[in-house]
């Protein structure tokens, strides 16, 4: 039940620590047994029927992956002033490493507040 477990977590529940993983699966065990490999359009529904995901293989065409990735480039210079050394769990640097895979995109946090202007905020 996702809303359940969403009320036993809190942002300083990292994963790193082994007891309150142990505990909060005790009190929210997981719906299956093992691994479950998705490879089709799917939703992923929580026991109460509440949806937590949607997998969506395809959804963006490859010619839309190639306009966002050209997109993310011209944010590369705010991501890498967002991560911070000693800064709080959402821009900490720790949290951002240089994927191997991929040298083209920067790490980084932007935190976008759509309407902030229209809800009186300068």
């Amino acid at each position: 039940d996702i809303a359940r477990y969403s009320k036993l977590i809190s942002p300083k529940d990292t994963g790193h620590n082994e007891e309150r993983e142990e505990k909060l699966l005790e009190r929210c065990p997981p719906g299956h047994e093992g691994t479950k490999f998705v490879d089709i359009p799917t939703t992923i529904l929580d026991v109460s029927g509440a949806i937590i995901a949607w997998y969506l293989p395809d959804a963006l065409t490859d010619a839309t992956q190639v306009e966002i990735w050209a997109a993310s480039n011209l944010l590369a210079p705010s991501l890498k002033k967002s991560v911070k050394v000693d800064s709080n769990w959402r821009t900490n640097e720790e949290w951002f490493n240089q994927s191997s895979e991929n040298v083209e995109l920067t790490p980084g946090c932007i935190n976008l507040s759509l309407a902030w202007f229209q809800q009186g905020h300068e």
